[in-house]
C-alpha cells in the first residue's frame, strides 16, 4: 500500500475529488495547509505600496491506495489540479506499512 499526499490549490480541491471518485476512491482526509516553493509567494499592491505574502493557503489531500494504482491516483490528481502556472503543488508518494480500521479491526487491504 502506498500514501499519495497532494499539496494542490485551494480552487481546484472539487475536481481532484471527482476525479478520485471516477476511478473509486472515495476515501480521502482533506488539510488547510500554508507554504511556498519555487513562487517565493505573492507580491501584491496594497495603498500603502507593495507587500508579500511569503505562506500561500493550500490543501493537502491524502489517500491511501493500493500498489497497482499509484499511477492511476497520481494521474488524476494532476490531471484535475494542473493549471499550467507556477504553484500547482506536488505529489508525495510513500510506503505505508499497515492500516487498521477502528470500528471493526480490519488490517491491511481489507481495511483500505
Amino acid at each position: 500500500m502506498k500514501k499519495v499526499e497532494a499539496i494542490i490549490r485551494e480552487e481546484k480541491l472539487e475536481g481532484v475529488k471527482r476525479g478520485l471518485e471516477d476511478i473509486g476512491y472515495m476515501g480521502i482526509t482533506v488539510t488547510e495547509v500554508a507554504g511556498r516553493g519555487h513562487q517565493k509567494g505573492l507580491v501584491l499592491q496594497w495603498r500603502a505600496g507593495e507587500y508579500r505574502v511569503d505562506l500561500l493557503p493550500k490543501l493537502k489531500i491524502e489517500v491511501v491506495v493500493l500498489d497497482n494504482d499509484v499511477s492511476k491516483v497520481a494521474s488524476s490528481i494532476m490531471l484535475a489540479a494542473r493549471t499550467g502556472e507556477m504553484g500547482d503543488g506536488k505529489i508525495f508518494i510513500s510506503t505505508v506499512e499497515n492500516v487498521i480500521r477502528i470500528r471493526t479491526g480490519e488490517e491491511g487491504i481489507d481495511a483500505v
